[in-house]
């Protein structure tokens, strides 16, 4: 599980878009919703003109519980 501590201002460079930033900040595309999260505005941005200012949320995995169930670690079809 993945939790926001805080965030870092970035301004585009042109040419940037969500999953090419979630990969560079994060190591995986998938976790480009982050960033849209953060920065409404542009949900319906594909790719960015240069100087325009985003919010990057800092992510890290939480501590989770062993007594937590398997659906709700993220850990499906993982019986270990």
């Amino acid at each position: 599980m993945r939790r926001v501590t805080g965030y870092k201002e970035y301004t585009t460079r042109e040419g940037d878009t969500f999953d090419a930033l979630a990969l560079d900040m994060y190591g995986a595309e998938t976790l480009a919703h982050y960033i849209i999260e953060f920065n409404p505005d542009y949900a319906d941005v594909l790719i960015f003109e240069a100087n325009v200012p985003l919010r990057l949320p800092i992510i890290e995995d939480a501590e989770l519980p062993d007594t937590l169930p398997p659906w709700r670690r993220g850990d499906e079809g993982d019986d270990s």
